[in-house]
């Protein structure tokens, strides 16, 4: 058989916008992106509060930590739990909870007793239930869709994250300047809920459970080990989420001290960072999936983006940073994530998903510690200019190792 009868004997790739054609993908995609936008809310509410009650980056540093400290606890829990569970019941569980515990913080605040303390307990408790989401939500996009539609499934899975970044913080800005806090920590939980009642109408493909004893961590990290591709597909993660934590940790500080802005500014900031990586996904997918060199080259844009930031002699001119770098960090997570998802079989994806989901969210509470010391010690521009270093200089290693053959995995 010819390449081209091969071809079409299969069905056609679609695009990242005519994934949503598929109606199961359409309506998680939905009830993901409302969930994304309630989070957004959350993260530049919560924010925006504990500066102006401390008027320090560091606190803001362990808001961050609080909500991703969960995700290095529970990820050997949470893995497991993907592979033996229904994820999409497994789902439908975690965004209840956080739908509790956003609705309480919500309740405190109103009332007018929130202090820092409960704020940073609260992205604690949301931070466990995004421990067992981030796997379960991964391993499930395989069975809403077509293996040729895998990478643009993926692609316009992180659009609607990143386009929650762009829209989410500005709204939630606005929300805040006009409503109050409070009412921004409602409306996050009311998203929750909506992301529920989506998972509740779409039935994926049957899954294949693990069976036996569960694996433990150190399992999974000899598995993912023993190619170094994948290896490779982890660090890349790592650095590139430890280079987006300036988004987090330092943007409060950045646009109202730094540039003399307003709650308005630290929206814009963000949503300068989701508008590029946005635009990048819904444009660029299928010219990425193209490139050997993608995931590397896709670092090093995003690294000097943020190093633009950071060097900035206005706010006009960070906001382009921030776009810059939003398209590279989109561009390398849709590449590792399709690496990943395409390759690790699907008794091991939801442990490994687990695991990237480490990479992913993981080291951002030591980013937040790190950059909020460094804006202690020196001040926001310092940080983002530290923070870049590092998937800038790995950049060229991750490039050597994805160009190793790819052992089989047993």
């Amino acid at each position: 058989m010819t390449a081209g009868a091969s071809d079409r004997g299969r069905p056609p790739r679609r695009s990242p916008l005519g994934v949503l054609r598929v109606r199961e993908f359409r309506i998680y995609w939905l009830g993901a992106s409302l969930s994304s936008i309630g989070t957004w809310f959350q993260n530049i509410a919560a924010g925006l509060l504990v500066y102006e009650l401390t008027r320090s980056t560091l606190a803001v540093g362990a808001v961050n930590f609080a909500q991703f400290i969960g995700s290095i606890l529970l990820v050997s829990v949470a893995g497991g739990a993907a592979d033996r569970y229904d994820r999409r019941r497994l789902l439908m569980v975690s965004q209840g909870v956080a739908a509790v515990v956003g609705a309480t913080l919500a309740t405190v605040t109103l009332l007018g007793a929130v202090t820092p303390a409960i704020v940073i307990g609260a992205a604690l408790l949301l931070g466990f239930s995004l421990a067992f989401m981030v796997p379960a939500l991964l391993a499930l996009v395989p069975l809403l869709v077509d293996e040729a539609d895998l990478d643009a499934a993926i692609a316009i899975n992180s659009v609607s994250f990143n386009l929650a970044r762009a829209v989410g913080p500005v709204l939630g800005a606005l929300v805040v300047g006009s409503a109050g806090y409070g009412v921004a920590f409602a409306l996050n939980a009311l998203s929750f809920l909506a992301f529920v009642g989506a998972l509740a109408l779409v039935r994926p493909r049957p899954q294949r459970r693990a069976e036996g004893d569960r694996p433990r961590l150190l399992e999974t990290i000899r598995l993912v080990r023993s190619v170094p591709a994948w290896w490779a597909v982890l660090v890349a993660t790592t650095v590139i989420s430890m280079s987006t934590d300036p988004i987090n940790t330092l943007v409060p500080e950045l646009a109202l001290d730094t540039f003399g802005g307003r709650e308005l500014d630290a929206g814009l900031f963000v949503g300068a960072f989701g508008l590029g990586a946005t635009l990048t996904a819904l444009t660029l997918t299928d010219w990425l999936r193209r490139r050997r060199r993608a995931l590397p080259g896709s670092m090093l844009v995003q690294g000097a983006g943020m190093l633009l930031v950071g060097l900035a002699p206005t706010i006009g001119v960070a906001y382009v940073g921030m776009a810059i770098s939003g398209g590279g960090f989109i561009a390398g997570i849709t590449r590792s994530s399709v690496r990943l998802q395409s390759e690790v079989p699907d008794l091991q994806r939801g442990r490994v998903m687990a695991l990237w989901s480490v990479a992913f969210v993981g080291t951002r509470p030591f980013a937040a510690l790190i950059s909020g010391a460094i804006a202690e010690i020196a001040n926001a521009r310092v940080a983002a200019l530290a923070l870049s270093l590092p998937v800038l200089l790995l950049a060229p290693w991750v490039g050597r190792q994805l160009e190793r053959p790819t052992p089989p995995v047993r």
